[in-house]
């Protein structure tokens, strides 16, 4: 079982954060532990569709820029959730059904760029 997942996000990106995991993926915010807010950053609670919830880290770097090739991949419904990010204006970019047989997924990106895989489950 993951307990959670860390991505970055630049100063001050929070709300961005906040507004692409809980505006759009409808994902509640956690609150940090007082010694942990204090670096910035916001955590959120990832639904678990069959098993427990797990959490999503978001991290400030200094220096932050987006993930292109590494990322999470979250199962969700697919296409509920390619909706979502479509009309809140995300990229949904539906992979090739021959590279992962049996495996429905797309990529989009989460309020400051980051790479992000969805799996339909």
């Amino acid at each position: 079982m993951l307990h959670h997942v860390q991505v970055g996000c630049p100063p001050g990106g929070e709300d961005d954060e906040r507004a692409f995991y809980t505006g759009v993926l409808g994902w509640a915010e956690l609150p940090k532990p007082p010694l942990l807010a204090a670096r910035g950053g916001c955590w959120f609670r990832i639904p678990g569709r069959g098993g427990p919830d797990s959490e999503l880290h978001v991290g400030i770097e200094a220096d932050f820029r987006p993930a292109r090739k590494a990322h999470p991949a979250f199962v969700v419904d697919a296409d509920a959730t390619a909706a979502a990010l479509s009309a809140a204006g995300s990229p949904v970019t539906w992979a090739d059904p021959a590279e992962i047989p049996g495996r429905r997924r797309f990529h989009s990106e989460d309020g400051v760029g980051n790479r992000l895989e969805f799996i339909d489950g």
